[in-house]
C-alpha cells in the first residue's frame, strides 16, 4: 500500500506559509476550492499578475509567493476570516457523513468505490489533461459524485504535454505547439511507497517492459489516479506514450488505450482498491474488461467464458459519439503485435480474442473496434442523451441480431453540467438571496428553480450585464494579446481596445472545430450576415472559440475563414475569436453570452453541454434540434420558443448542402425576426422583459434537469445499484413556464 502523499505535499507547501496562512495548503491541493464561494479571490489575492501567469495555479502561486507578501497578508484580518471560513466549509464538507448516496445507496461503500475511466479529465484549467466535451463531463461527473457522496475513483492519464496549444499567424491558419506540464509544481502529488520510491505497475507494450507511475488528484471526496510513464527507465519511445492527448499515430493510441485500461486495473490493484463498478466513460478504456478477466482467471482458475458474465457484471458503459470517426478501431495486424502475448493468459486463441471487437464476426480482415469491445463485455451501456441513445441503438444494432432496433439494450442518461462550477460567483450570489443558500446542494429541485421568478428583472438584467462587460473585456485583452504576437499593426492592436460592446446583442460559438459541427453556418450567406452584423441601430456581435485538431484541414480552414470575418471592414469590431481555448474562457463565454449558438449537422451531436452551463446563467440557447436541445426546448401552442430557439427542422437528412441551406435560412430568420427585435425591446430603465421572461423560463425549466447532480442520480439509480430504481422516485423536472 501506498502512503497518503497528498498530504505529504500539502504539508510540504505549508511550511512555508506563515502559521495563520497554513490551510491555504490544503486548499491548494483539493479542487475543492474551485468550485467554492471563494474561488475568484482566495488565491489571487495574493499577486493578481503572478496568478495570471500560472496559469490559475494555487500551488506554483504559493511557491512563487515571497515571505513578505505572505505575512502581508497574514495581518490582513479580512483575508484571514475568510480563510477561516472557507477552511471550516471545507472541513465540514470533506468530512459529512450523511449524504445522498449514504441514504438511497448505502451498499455503495468506501471499500468497494465506482472506477471511473476515461482518456481525459476536465476538472480545472491549471491540470490541462483534457480536450474538449468528454474531458469537461469527466471532471463534472467527479465533482458532483463528491457533492453527492459517490464512493469513486477517477483513473486517466497524466500527459506531459496534454493537448496541443492554439496560435492563428497573421494569415488566420491554426498552429499547433506544445509545452511541458510542470508536474512537482501542480496541484497533484506523486504517489510513493512505505520506502519513498513512487509506486509503479508493470505492462507490456509491444514486447517492451513499460514502467508506469501514479500520481493522485484530489477532486473534492473523489480521488483522481492519473498514470504515467514518463520515468527515466523505461525505453525514450515508451517515455512519449503519455506525452500527448490524442495525438501521434494509431499505434500511440493503442497504446495509450493499453495504458489506460491494462495499466488502469493493475493501478487500481497496487493501490489495495478494489471496485464495485468499472465504469469506463469512451471505448478508450474498453481494454480494462480484459484485465479485469484476466485477474478473475487468474484467481478462479476458470476459462474466459466461465467468468465472462462475471466480468460483465461488473462492467459498465457510456458511449458519447455518433460519428463513425468517432469509434477506435484497429487492424489485426496491429492487435497481434500489442497482444500476442496477451490472449493466451485470457486462454483465448487468436481468432476468438479478435472476435471480441469484430462488428462482423468470422471475417478475417474485420478491424478489432473498442466501441464493440465495450459493448459485449459490459452489462449496460448508454448513450448521453435521449436522441443519441436512439441514434446508438441504430449504429449498433448489428450486435444485436436477435433484438429489432428498439430493443437493442443500450439506454441512454442525458448529460448534465456542475452548477457551482459554470454559474459565475455573481449569479451564485443572487440565487443566494432569492433560491435560497443551499440552491447548489438542491440543483435538481425543480421547485427551487421555480424561485427565479421572484428576481426582480433588473437585477437579473444588470448582474447580466456585468457578466457581459466582464467577456467583453477578457475577449479585448485576448485579442491585442494574440495580434501583439503575430506582430500586426500598432493601429490593430490599439484597435482591439474598442472591440465588442457591452449594449449590443452577443452572441458565444465555443466548440471543437469539426466540419459536421459547422462553426461557419452563421456566414453562410454573407451579404446576409453583414446586414444582420453591421446594423446600425439593431447590431448583433459574435465571439468564437476553439481548436481544430492538428489533422483536421477542414476544420483549420473554418477557423481561417472566421479570422477573415474578423478583419472585414464593415463588421471588424463585431466579430472576435479567442484562441487557445480552455476552461476559463469557456467560463467566461457561457457566464456572458447573451445567446449560445450551437448548429451542428444532426442527429451528430450526441449531447453538448455547452448550452447547458449559460441555462445557469441567465442566456439563452439557439440550437439545432439535436443532443441535450431535443429534451431542453420547450415551445407554445404556436411552435414559438419559451426558452430559448429551435434551428431548422427535426429532421434528418444525406444532402449536407440541403441541411446547410435550410438551417443557415433559418439561422437568418430567427435572427432577423425573432432574437434581435426581441433583445431591442428595451424599457426606459434598458431592460427588456421579454427577454428576462424568456432567461426566467430557461433557468427554470433546464437547470433542474442539465445538472451533473441528477446525472450522477440517475447513474447511481439505473446503472451502479440497478436493483434501487424501483426505490427511488424518478426524477423529473416539472415545466415552469
Amino acid at each position: 500500500m501506498a502512503n497518503n502523499s497528498a498530504m505529504t505535499a500539502a504539508l510540504r507547501l505549508s511550511e512555508k506559509l506563515p502559521f495563520v496562512l497554513k490551510r491555504l495548503a490544503d486548499l491548494a491541493y483539493n479542487y475543492w476550492w474551485s468550485w467554492s464561494g471563494d474561488r475568484i479571490s482566495l488565491f489571487q489575492t495574493i499577486d493578481p499578475q503572478e496568478w495570471e501567469r500560472c496559469g490559475h495555479n494555487p500551488v506554483a502561486i504559493l511557491e512563487a509567493a515571497s515571505y513578505e507578501r505572505l505575512t502581508q497578508l497574514a495581518e490582513d484580518p479580512a483575508y484571514l476570516k475568510q480563510i477561516s471560513a472557507l477552511a471550516r466549509e471545507f472541513d465540514q464538507y470533506i468530512q459529512q457523513k450523511e449524504t445522498w448516496v449514504s441514504q438511497v445507496a448505502p451498499q455503495l461503500s468506501k471499500e468497494h468505490p465506482v472506477a471511473y475511466f476515461c482518456a481525459e479529465f476536465g476538472i480545472h484549467e491549471s491540470l490541462p489533461v483534457y480536450s474538449g466535451g468528454l474531458g469537461i463531463l469527466a471532471g463534472d461527473h467527479l465533482k458532483s459524485s463528491s457533492d453527492l457522496g459517490v464512493p469513486m475513483v477517477g483513473i486517466g492519464l497524466l500527459y506531459r504535454q496534454g493537448y496541443f496549444r492554439q496560435r492563428l499567424n497573421r494569415h488566420g491558419w491554426q498552429e499547433d505547439y506544445y509545452l511541458d506540464n510542470p508536474f512537482m509544481h501542480m496541484p497533484i502529488e506523486l504517489i510513493k511507497t512505505q520506502t519513498g520510491e513512487p509506486l509503479t505497475i508493470q505492462l507490456e507494450v509491444r514486447q517492451r517492459t513499460v514502467k508506469v507511475q501514479i500520481w493522485q488528484v484530489q477532486v473534492g471526496r473523489v480521488t483522481l489516479y492519473l498514470l504515467d510513464s514518463d520515468r527515466e527507465d523505461n525505453d525514450p519511445i515508451d517515455r512519449w506514450l503519455t506525452g500527448h492527448l490524442y495525438g501521434g499515430n494509431l499505434e500511440t493510441r493503442i497504446a495509450q488505450e493499453v495504458v489506460l485500461g491494462i495499466g488502469g486495473v493493475r493501478a487500481l490493484e497496487a493501490l489495495g482498491i478494489q471496485p464495485a463498478v468499472y465504469h469506463l466513460n469512451e471505448g478508450h478504456a474498453a481494454f480494462c474488461t480484459l484485465e479485469v478477466a484476466r485477474l478473475e482467471i487468474e484467481r478462479t482458475g476458470k476459462s474466459f467464458y466461465d467468468i465472462e458474465a462475471t466480468v460483465r457484471d461488473r462492467c459498465v458503459f457510456t458511449t458519447h459519439t455518433p460519428v463513425p470517426a468517432g469509434h477506435d478501431v484497429f487492424s489485426p495486424d496491429l492487435i497481434d503485435s500489442f497482444f500476442a502475448q496477451y490472449w493466451p493468459q485470457l486462454r483465448l486463441s487468436r481468432e476468438q480474442f479478435l472476435a471480441l471487437g469484430a462488428r462482423r464476426l468470422g471475417d478475417p480482415w474485420e478491424p478489432f473496434g473498442m466501441t464493440v469491445l465495450a459493448l459485449r463485455m459490459t452489462r449496460a451501456c448508454n448513450g448521453v442523451s435521449e436522441l443519441h441513445g436512439q441514434v446508438s441503438r441504430k449504429m449498433w444494432t448489428v450486435l444485436y441480431p436477435q433484438h429489432s432496433e428498439n430493443k437493442v439494450p443500450i439506454g441512454y442518461i442525458t448529460n448534465g453540467v456542475h452548477a457551482p462550477t459554470w454559474t459565475a460567483p455573481l449569479l451564485g450570489d443572487l440565487y443566494n438571496n432569492y433560491l435560497g443558500e443551499d440552491w447548489k446542494s438542491q440543483a435538481m429541485n425543480a421547485e427551487t428553480w421555480a424561485k427565479v421568478d421572484a428576481i426582480p428583472d433588473e437585477e437579473l438584467w444588470w448582474r447580466h450585464r456585468v457578466l457581459k462587460e466582464r467577456l467583453i473585456a477578457y475577449t479585448r485583452y485576448k485579442v491585442k494579446k494574440a495580434r501583439e504576437q503575430r506582430g500586426e499593426s500598432y493601429e490593430s492592436i490599439q484597435a482591439a481596445a474598442t472591440l465588442l460592446d457591452p449594449d449590443i446583442l452577443t452572441i458565444g460559438f465555443a466548440r471543437r472545430f469539426s466540419p459536421y459541427k459547422r462553426g461557419d453556418l452563421i456566414l453562410r450567406d454573407a451579404e446576409r450576415a453583414l446586414k444582420i452584423f453591421g446594423n446600425a441601430n439593431r447590431p448583433v456581435q459574435i465571439i468564437f472559440a476553439g481548436k481544430a485538431h492538428p489533422a483536421d484541414e477542414e476544420g483549420k480552414r473554418i477557423i481561417q475563414r472566421l479570422m477573415e470575418w474578423c478583419h472585414h471592414e464593415a463588421i471588424k469590431n463585431r466579430v472576435a475569436f479567442i484562441e487557445d481555448y480552455d476552461i476559463y474562457t469557456g467560463q467566461k463565454l457561457v457566464q456572458g453570452v447573451d445567446v449560445w449558438l450551437n448548429n451542428p449537422r444532426r442527429p451528430l451531436e450526441a449531447s453538448g453541454t455547452s448550452g447547458q452551463k449559460v441555462c445557469f446563467n441567465g442566456g439563452l440557447n439557439c440550437s439545432v434540434l439535436d443532443g441535450w436541445w431535443c429534451e431542453g426546448y420547450k415551445a407554445d401552442s404556436n411552435g414559438k420558443g419559451l426558452n430559448g430557439w429551435a434551428i431548422g427542422e427535426d429532421a434528418h437528412t444525406s444532402d449536407q448542402e440541403l441541411q446547410d441551406g435550410i438551417d443557415s435560412r433559418s439561422l437568418y430568420q430567427l435572427l432577423e425576426e425573432e432574437i434581435v427585435p426581441l433583445y431591442y425591446e428595451q424599457n426606459s430603465q434598458g431592460v427588456s422583459p421579454r427577454w428576462v421572461q424568456m432567461m426566467k423560463a430557461s433557468i427554470k425549466t433546464n437547470c433542474p434537469l442539465f445538472n451533473t447532480d441528477r446525472m450522477i442520480a440517475d447513474y447511481v439509480s439505473q446503472v451502479y445499484v440497478p436493483e434501487i430504481a424501483t426505490r427511488v422516485e424518478p426524477i423529473l423536472a416539472k415545466v415552469l413556464v
